[in-house]
């Protein structure tokens, strides 16, 4: 039969390529935050130094422009310093995705993230051990002990 394209018309209830279910199980979690953004929340440390992360904290990030939240004489300071932070977020997330900071002075800056216990460690390291890929599996270590150290575990 010439005219019936039953045979073309995928089943609903049938098999799904997993792809096709990505967009749909990040979208809440990316609507929050683009991955960018929660990549330089999550090392924020690790990509301006500790002295610099002890005052300044990574806001939001839209439009190619990091706001971070800072003193205001330490915004000077960070404005003179624009062009190598760019660098080094661009360079950390491995493409330029910052171009421009914005600086915010803010009072009350969030107290540093408490450091983990030990019992936290243990924790996210059982959570990721069968991750293969080491990248991923540092990556993964690390918020989940960020995460059980804010819970207090």
């Amino acid at each position: 039969m010439a005219g019936d394209t039953s045979d073309d018309k995928r089943n609903v209830y049938g098999p799904r390529p997993v792809g096709a279910l990505v967009p749909a199980l990040v979208r809440p979690a990316f609507r929050a935050r683009a991955p960018a953004t929660a990549q330089v929340l999550a090392d924020w440390e690790a990509i301006v130094g500790p002295a610099i992360a002890a005052v300044t904290t990574p806001r939001k990030l839209f439009s190619g422009t990091l706001a971070i939240a800072c003193s205001g004489p330490m915004a000077l300071e960070l404005q003179h310093l624009s062009e190598q932070l760019i660098a080094r977020i661009n360079s950390h997330l491995g493409k330029v995705t910052v171009t421009r900071l914005r600086f915010t002075q803010d009072h009350t800056l969030p107290k540093t993230l408490p450091r983990p216990r030990p019992r936290a460690i243990a924790a996210a390291k059982l959570a990721v051990a069968a991750v293969t890929d080491p990248a991923l599996h540092d990556v993964l270590e690390r918020i989940g002990q960020s995460v059980l150290a804010r819970r207090g575990s």
